[in-house]
């Protein structure tokens, strides 16, 4: 039998058409025209000699033969991207990456990143400063950082927002507490109790940003609190309620130290995202930190779901 011939070029077209249902979604992802990405598949189905989509499927899904060429595209597609990062680290070993956090519960998901980062990347100066002494935006647009995450982009000349991860803000109240039967916690309920929340400024606070300051209310009371574990032991010994995102009450709602209702009845919803300056994502190891942030998470968090592209 001789070379069947297969390119990096027709693997990414067969995987961006079902991964995205549709040939047109997959052209534009791929910045080519429809017919372009067409012949690219007919000549990939030729080379195999048999179909691997079913075209007239909406969305378009593949034969039994086509998914076996995917799995294996996958991890073909996957060792080329690793293959480019290492020779890319060849000429980039050394840099910057200072971050800020303007989420504490982020340290959950984050250090696991740093590691990966870390070993990929060990002449890159790493550092962490805590964005709530200081306004993290101004900095990274000055050059002071290079990296905050940050889950209230605000549009920036030359500021990139790389959406991560979106998910839920929930109430943890205690498992007696009546806005359990109740299922969700309205405005005005939040309005009548104690909210302990991180020491940060009001309007980087989901429940504020986006549940309590449109209604126009605010808590009968206010604690802050530096670390999660601690609003949580509030919590339970009846001192007031948080508002955490689902991952970070992850472990505790299991555990059955506390319960958790929605904001609302619909829910608030939000997404994380790591703001960098444009002009360094042409560096690689810059380029490296936002895919393991991107997709580490995944492997970490419970809850969470892939962006909503815009």
């Amino acid at each position: 039998m001789g070379r069947l011939g297969l390119t990096r070029r027709q693997l990414e077209v067969l995987c961006a058409i079902v991964e995205s249902g549709s040939f047109a979604q997959a052209a534009e992802q791929l910045h080519v025209t429809a017919s372009a990405l067409s012949h690219n598949l007919s000549e990939l189905e030729t080379r195999i000699g048999e179909p691997l989509l079913k075209r007239r499927s909406r969305p378009v899904v593949p034969t039994e033969q086509g998914r076996r060429v995917i799995e294996s595209a996958r991890d073909i597609l996957s060792r080329f991207e690793r293959l480019e990062r290492e020779l890319l680290r060849q000429d980039e070993q050394s840099g910057r990456l200072h971050l800020a956090i303007e989420c504490h519960s982020c340290y959950r998901w984050l250090m696991p990143t740093l590691n990966a980062f870390r070993e990929q990347w060990p002449a890159v100066e790493l550092d962490i400063l805590s964005g709530q002494h200081f306004d993290a935006m101004p900095a990274l647009c000055a050059g002071d950082l290079d990296v905050v995450v940050t889950s209230d982009p605000e549009p920036l000349p030359g500021i990139q927002y790389i959406p991560l991860f979106r998910y839920e803000a929930l109430l943890a109240v205690p498992p007696s507490h009546p806005l359990v039967e109740k299922g969700f916690a309205s405005e005005q309920d939040l309005a009548a109790e104690t909210l302990i929340h991180y020491p940060v400024e009001e309007n980087k606070l989901d429940v504020f940003r986006l549940f309590l300051t449109p209604a126009g209310l605010r808590p009968q009371a206010l604690r802050q609190v530096e670390l999660t574990m601690m609003m949580v032991q509030l919590v339970v010994s009846g001192r007031g309620v948080c508002a955490l995102p689902n991952w970070a009450l992850d472990e505790y709602l299991e555990r059955g130290y506390v319960s958790a209702v929605s904001l609302g009845r619909a829910g608030v919803f939000s997404t994380l995202y790591v703001a960098v300056r444009e002009t360094d994502l042409a560096l690689a190891y810059y380029r490296d930190f936002v895919l393991l942030a991107k997709d580490l998470p995944f492997g970490e968090l419970h809850g969470i779901a892939r962006p909503i592209e815009a």
